[in-house]
């Protein structure tokens, strides 16, 4: 698969198009930011490894029912996508209160749901991404309402699968952030990544973070959390 010019840069990765207008190459950066741009930095050899654990965990959500845009690994930082259309709109699935909705609604970090919380946000750098609701994304014509019941139940799926994988790996998922896209004939699937940047994980013991609140809060050895966490995914795969 031949590489050709570039048609997208983003914040953790870049996009190339192919000589298959059906496919596409997505190439992770090391770059890292946080509060929609305002802190920058980065975290050495994060790209390899959100590539690689994204790789990993959509392989797994594909045997469990979950349709992604994977189609191959290419190197330690380039993987082979279908291409989508991104429907505008952040996906955050919550297992205990942490980040913005501890600090939204007063609830204390730590406290775990009865049940999984599913919210929106517009996509929108210009505008903060913003809550919204279901009316909310119909009324924009971001997405139709059969398109946001499938993407609820990937999302709920998704949970479900990956609270497994990590529980087995000691390490408790707390929140994360998903994106979906649309196929050339409409079929939503899974896109973007599935890494410690879009994911809060915890250690189950100790209550360590192992993911990218470690760069926003400051809190110092984010490149071995990093580590961490990919080699006990790779222990537990092995």
């Amino acid at each position: 698969m031949q590489k050709k010019e570039q048609l997208y840069e983003g914040k953790a990765k870049k996009v190339y198009a192919t000589d298959d207008p059906d496919l596409l190459i997505v190439a992770y950066k090391d770059d890292a930011t946080a509060f929609n741009g305002l802190k920058k930095g980065t975290i050495c050899g994060k790209g390899v490894i959100n590539n690689q654990m994204s790789n990993r965990l959509m392989q797994r959500l594909e045997r469990e029912g979950v349709p992604t845009h994977l189609v191959k690994e290419l190197s330690e930082r380039e993987t082979l996508v279908r291409r989508v259309e991104i429907v505008p709109l952040e996906v955050i699935v919550r297992n205990i209160a942490a980040g913005s909705f501890s600090k939204r609604y007063g609830v204390p970090e730590g406290v775990v749901f009865d049940a999984p919380t599913v919210e929106f946000s517009y996509k929108n750098d210009a505008l903060g991404d913003p809550l919204i609701n279901t009316s909310h994304a119909m009324a924009m014509h971001l997405a139709r309402e059969d398109e946001i019941e499938t993407i609820k139940r990937y999302a709920l799926r998704v949970n479900e699968v990956l609270r497994a994988v990590w529980a087995d790996c000691g390490v408790t998922l707390v929140d994360f952030k998903l994106e979906f896209g649309r196929l050339s004939d409409g079929t939503i699937i899974l896109a973007d990544e599935i890494s410690p940047d879009t994911c809060r994980l915890w250690d189950s013991k100790t209550g360590k973070k192992l993911d990218k609140d470690r760069f926003r809060r400051d809190l110092g050895d984010v490149e071995d959390a990093y580590t961490e966490v990919m080699r006990r995914l790779c222990e537990h795969d092995a």
